[in-house]
């Protein structure tokens, strides 16, 4: 996980990130309703063909715009955490840490996704791509634990954290499909994390 992705993968990430980047500008000008995919490809300088190996939907495409790359970057803050925090504060700090932005582009995105429910099924959708780069951070981090336990309770965390979005996405009640972010979200993420603390203490043991 701390290896130089080579050239194939730098090119690879610039290409996701100047359509997520697209994809975003595009909607916020314009409308997520008025955005194509063509669209979006057009202004990453990509074909459609291209696009479609990267997202398979214009809301995709928008909602990575606040998860960018979010999967990797929980990984790598379990991983970077001192030896001697243990596991379940690394895991839970790099989560509220990760998922709890506040970037413009994090606003920007966020603003679309309360008035949209298939940028909100998109956005929460994404926490499924948690679950293995987590994985192997748990793995790396707890030498001794199993392969299919690290899978588990990667799993578990990406569950707690998508629980905890809908949760804090609370339904306004209204006919146009607004919904309204409610209380701490940082809060919210650590109060669905921590039923999973034994487990995760338990993968620390020898």
């Amino acid at each position: 996980m701390t290896t130089t992705p080579g050239l194939r993968e730098r090119k690879k990430q610039a290409t996701r990130e100047a359509l997520r980047a697209a994809a975003l500008r595009l909607a916020v000008e314009h409308g997520p309703d008025q955005v194509r995919v063509e669209d979006i490809a057009e202004a990453a300088g990509v074909s459609p063909r291209t696009y479609n190996n990267y997202f398979a939907s214009r809301e995709q495409a928008i909602a990575s715009a606040v998860t960018a790359d979010r999967e990797s970057r929980i990984a790598a803050a379990v991983v970077d955490r001192p030896a001697g925090v243990r596991l379940a504060d690394a895991v839970t700090d790099a989560v509220v840490q990760q998922c709890a932005g506040t970037g413009e582009h994090d606003r920007d995105a966020l603003l679309l996704i309360t008035t949209r429910p298939a940028l909100r099924g998109a956005f929460l959708g994404a926490t499924t791509d948690i679950e293995r780069p987590l994985a192997a951070a748990i793995a790396e981090r707890s030498p001794g634990t199993e392969a299919l336990t690290a899978r588990v309770l990667a799993a578990s965390v990406a569950a707690a954290v998508r629980i905890a979005l809908e949760n804090w996405l609370q339904p306004a009640g209204s006919a146009d499909g607004l919904v309204v972010p409610t209380g701490s979200l940082p809060d919210r993420l650590r109060a669905a994390l921590a039923p999973l603390t034994p487990a995760l203490d338990a993968a620390e043991r020898p």
